[in-house]
């Protein structure tokens, strides 16, 4: 049995992978400079975070985040200024050549961790689990085999969606030889416009 207007549900998460937020910014930036396979890294830890929030929204707190907009408060500051610092480390990088052979300073668990706390302390994501998640959920009937199809659709799309980011952009790489510094100062810009605008529209 799927879950409540399961097509429905799959629009809505198919449209919210195509828009390119911030964790797919992230993801182009460090295909850029680290390459598609420690992107893969960065992807494993934001669907890592993501089937967190929902187990946590589905199991154990349930409606608290809409009784507690301090807690809300507290993980979108918590995602501006760790976004605010990634727009500086990527800013700072330099994208690698074609035929680079150079050492990767950032290790995989950093890769990880990257994209676990993006998604992590993203107000978007707390907003998404609690409010919009359950609502395709029958509490009535089997709720652990409704949950098990909607989050395990939900992380494999994400994640495909974040690895098709990463392999478009390593197309561009032989452009991005030429002007390398180009999409550091892009991505770095939109993430500190992502921040400013999650500061000014995102209230509780």
């Amino acid at each position: 049995m799927l879950p409540l207007d399961f097509i429905l549900y799959l629009q809505i998460i198919f449209f919210l992978f195509i828009t390119p937020g911030t964790p797919r910014i992230v993801i182009i930036s460090y295909s850029m400079n680290y390459g598609v396979g420690k992107c893969v890294w960065s992807a494993l830890g934001d669907i890592t975070a993501n089937l967190i929030q929902a187990t946590l929204v589905i199991f154990v707190i349930g409606s608290f985040f809409s009784e507690n907009s301090t807690i809300l408060n507290i993980f979108k500051w918590i995602g501006v200024i760790y976004i605010l610092y990634l727009a500086y480390d990527i800013y700072k990088s330099r994208p690698k050549t074609i035929s680079s052979e150079g050492e990767i300073k950032k290790s995989n668990l950093s890769f990880f961790r990257d994209g676990f706390l993006v998604a992590g302390t993203s107000p978007k994501a707390w907003m998404f689990f609690p409010f919009i998640f359950p609502q395709f959920i029958d509490f009535n009937s089997n709720l652990l085999t409704q949950f098990i199809i909607l989050i395990i659709t939900y992380i494999v799309l994400d994640f495909l969606s974040l690895i098709g980011y990463a392999i478009l952009a390593q197309k561009l790489i032989k452009w991005i030889t030429a002007n390398p510094k180009t999409i550091n100062t892009i991505s770095a810009s939109v993430l500190v416009i992502i921040a400013c605008i999650i500061v000014a529209l995102q209230q509780y």
